[in-house]
């Protein structure tokens, strides 16, 4: 299992809205209050996303992919400056299907949607994450993406069995190929971003494959193919964190999972994330989350 596929497994998406939005200029819609994250890929025309911390508006084209993530305050407009009314009047109570508004000038349509996910599970990704994720796509990459866009507004529309997993497996397409072509950019943040290094894609992989090995500085560098201390300061630089508090910060991530599905003993999970005594266990996670395992597990379950 590679890095993507066990952020995504740990990652539970509960629920996903899909709306079309054809717009004619002038036009602007504010989207405030975010509490899950919002995607959307413009299939015609242009517009511009604004707030979510940008500096400046962003120009989006025909092809573009955009997310979101929860808790920003943006808006999408015809034009830089142009007046945005909140996107409860133009939604009026729907949440899906096709929505037209504007005046009639020229025309943008926007594919777009919503996903919630548990924000327990879904932090390490989010994490990862710029709060504006804008992703040129190519226009067979578009066409498919859209067409996935499709079916989660069918599923939503028309609930059937297996209703809710095919549109999580949905979201999932989406944000993996966005996130496939973020971290080939070069312009990922962090260890998603140092994916495409050609001197740390190969430890990450092994490091984050096997928690439970004896990792050490001098075995990560090793890895690495550096000097113990080039590799520290190599990957400070690039990841934007220490080799082992990384190693840390992961091993944690991966104990809260493993605390809210499973029942295994703490000791188990200790193990099974690269700490053979309970007690470093313990004051690591405390350390990284605020509370004991114990007490994590028990609310993690209410």
């Amino acid at each position: 299992m590679d890095l993507l596929e066990n952020l995504f497994t740990a990652m539970r998406v509960e629920s996903a809205l899909y709306a079309r939005l054809e717009a004619r200029a002038p036009w602007g819609i504010d989207f405030a209050h975010q509490v899950s994250a919002r995607f959307g890929i413009v299939g015609h025309g242009r517009c511009w996303l604004s707030g979510a911390g940008l500096d400046q508006p962003l120009a989006l084209a025909a092809g573009d992919l955009f997310i979101v993530s929860g808790g920003q305050r943006f808006s999408l407009l015809d034009a830089p400056q142009r007046p945005a009314i909140p996107c409860e009047a133009v939604f009026a109570g729907r949440t899906e299907g096709l929505i037209r508004f504007g005046g009639e000038g020229d025309k943008t349509d926007v594919v777009s949607g919503r996903f919630v996910f548990d924000a327990a599970a879904g932090a390490p990704l989010m994490a990862l994450l710029p709060p504006v994720l804008h992703v040129p796509l190519d226009a067979e990459r578009a066409r498919l993406l859209q067409a996935a866009l499709e079916m989660i507004a069918r599923e939503n529309a028309e609930p059937g069995l297996g209703s809710r997993l095919v549109v999580q497996k949905l979201v999932d397409v989406l944000l993996i190929e966005a996130l496939r072509i973020y971290c080939l950019s070069g312009r990922g943040q962090g260890w998603l971003g140092a994916l495409s290094d050609p001197r740390l894609s190969p430890l990450l992989r092994a490091l984050h494959a096997d928690l439970a090995a004896p990792w050490t500085l001098q075995a990560m560098a090793a890895r690495a193919g550096m000097s113990r201390s080039a590799f520290a300061r190599y990957f400070r630089q690039r990841v934007g964190d220490t080799p082992l508090n990384h190693l840390t910060a992961w091993r944690i991530d991966c104990a809260r999972g493993l605390l809210r599905e499973s029942r295994l003993p703490l000791a188990e999970v200790a193990a099974r994330v690269g700490y053979d005594s309970d007690a470093a266990f313990q004051r690591a996670f405390k350390r990284l989350t605020g509370m004991p395992p114990g007490e994590y597990r028990r609310a993690a379950a209410d």
